[in-house]
């Protein structure tokens, strides 16, 4: 499901730094017992610091913090969750900011495919892409919530990045939005239903059996302007954290991944209630 940084070396990072501030500490309590003399600067600085160090005080260092690790793990667990929360933390603010700075973009692009309600009182919008498992599998969620809630305003963000064939069908669905916008939750349904490969032929036959021209979509599919909507789409996905599919922003809530029906109900159910 996903691809590119998924949050994986960031946690490192963190972890890394977190025990070079341990190690620091230690380092400073090592100093003074050996005797070790710093001033100004380098008491502030830890590397220049090492850098000062003998072999034998270097060993000691070491030592110190070795047992300090061994002897207090629960020091290390506890730096780590820290840094962990203050990141997401920071992360979240990072991806509320950009809501806010995009969110005529994210749910009022006329380029953007919607289906259910145009006035509904709530926007939902999902970053998907159609070679994507789990946008499969969260679907049928997508098409009892639209039958059930008729208050609902659905904008589909095409976010190929799986395969060249997800772009290929992220440029038909545009195509058909801009032809028959009508047919186009048909035409979405359908490619969430299909398995196996997702080649053009079977696009264009699915384009078909819904009574469109495929001529017109099959011209339109290679058009600049598909192109520079997808790379707007990777944008504002990259701006909202959204690294993998599917992704929905709800209310102006992000959730990064898939989700259950009974979830969606209670995350408009909030965005209801301001």
């Amino acid at each position: 499901m996903m691809r590119g940084h998924d949050g994986t070396h960031g946690k490192e990072a963190g972890m890394n730094r977190g025990i070079m501030r341990l190690a620091a500490a230690a380092m400073t309590l090592a100093l003074g017992a050996t005797g070790f003399a710093a001033t100004g600067a380098a008491q502030s600085n830890s590397e220049a610091a090492k850098d000062a160090l003998t072999p034998a005080q270097r060993a000691a260092v070491e030592a110190i913090v070795g047992n300090v690790l061994r002897e207090h793990p629960e020091i290390v667990l506890d730096a780590i969750r820290t840094l962990q929360e203050r990141q997401r933390a920071q992360e979240q603010e990072r991806n509320n900011a950009a809501f806010v700075r995009y969110r005529d973009e994210i749910e009022r692009d006329p380029a953007s495919p919607v289906a259910g309600n145009p006035q509904g009182d709530v926007t939902v919008v999902e970053f998907f892409d159609y070679r994507c498992t789990y946008c499969k599998k969260v679907f049928p969620s997508i098409a009892s919530l639209l039958a059930s809630d008729s208050n609902v305003r659905y904008v589909f963000k095409e976010f190929p990045i799986l395969s060249p064939e997800s772009e290929t069908g992220a440029r038909a669905a545009l195509a058909v939005w801009q032809h028959a916008p009508d047919k186009y939750f048909a035409f979405h349904s359908r490619l969430m239903a299909l398995r196996g490969d997702l080649t053009k032929e079977r696009i264009l036959r699915v384009v078909e059996d819904l009574g469109i021209d495929p001529g017109p979509v099959e011209t339109d599919m290679g058009s600049p302007k598909f192109s520079d909507e997808i790379r707007r789409n990777h944008e504002l996905a990259e701006a909202l954290g959204i690294r993998g599919t599917p992704g929905f922003v709800i209310g102006g809530q992000i959730v990064p991944g898939a989700i259950d029906l009974d979830s969606l109900k209670q995350m408009i159910a909030d965005a209801r209630k301001g």
